[in-house]
């Protein structure tokens, strides 16, 4: 059945990471939900008082994997070897794949696979309960933020290349409020905390300039 005569929330990429009901990521998350809610998404991206940093980005982080995957699985249609044999961003950026353990020298290969390899990665990195640990007590490990930077850093990278190749296709779809939403909300977090270095969001960078603009 195509995704258009299904509900949006019925098709995700990946499977969708869970936080545990009743822990206290939950907790953060439903309190990410609810500021949101207000509509002020500078305040919305703030470490809650007395939060640990390093929990509050491991909750968003699982969130915008969730919302990035749910977005990609929506133009799946759309993006395939013959539409996208590259992994771009517009003409002037090309991403290569390599993880460090599986595939150390970067690989070309299509935007499809390499979304692949980037979102098992991802779902990899987040259910290793010693890099994001879901009990309470169990301490972050101290590689802990420069994991997050990189997740960010390439979960970054599907935004842009929905952007720049399948823009058409969200709005035929009339999903652009909810990328536009979506996008907003992760710009203002890793801007927040500093957790994308200016050079990889260079892409898109005339459109971080409009969508925050408004909301200095």
């Amino acid at each position: 059945m195509s995704f258009l005569f299904g509900s949006r929330s019925s098709k995700t990429f990946k499977p969708k990471k869970n936080i545990p009901e009743g822990s206290h990521q939950y907790e953060l998350l439903k309190h990410a939900e609810a500021t949101l809610g207000s509509g002020n998404l500078r305040m919305a991206v703030m470490l809650p008082e007395g939060e640990d940093l390093n929990e509050w980005v491991a909750v968003n982080t699982v969130d915008f994997f969730n919302q990035i995957n749910m977005l990609y699985g929506t133009i799946t249609d759309f993006c395939t070897e013959e539409s996208c044999p590259v992994m771009s961003a517009g003409p002037k950026y090309e991403y290569h794949w390599a993880d460090g353990t599986n595939i150390k020298k970067p690989i070309k290969c299509s935007a499809p696979k390499y979304i692949d390899y980037l979102m098992t990665w991802v779902q990899d990195q987040l259910d290793d309960e010693t890099l994001f640990p879901s009990k309470i007590g169990v301490p972050f490990p101290k590689n802990f933020m420069s994991v997050a930077k990189t997740i960010l850093k390439r979960l970054f990278r599907v935004y842009a290349h929905i952007y720049h190749q399948h823009f058409d296709a969200v709005i035929q779809l009339q999903e652009e409020a909810h990328l536009n939403t979506s996008f907003k909300h992760f710009i203002f977090f890793v801007q927040e905390f500093n957790l994308i270095d200016r050079k990889e969001l260079v892409p898109l960078q005339e459109l971080i300039e409009k969508l925050t603009s408004k909301d200095r």
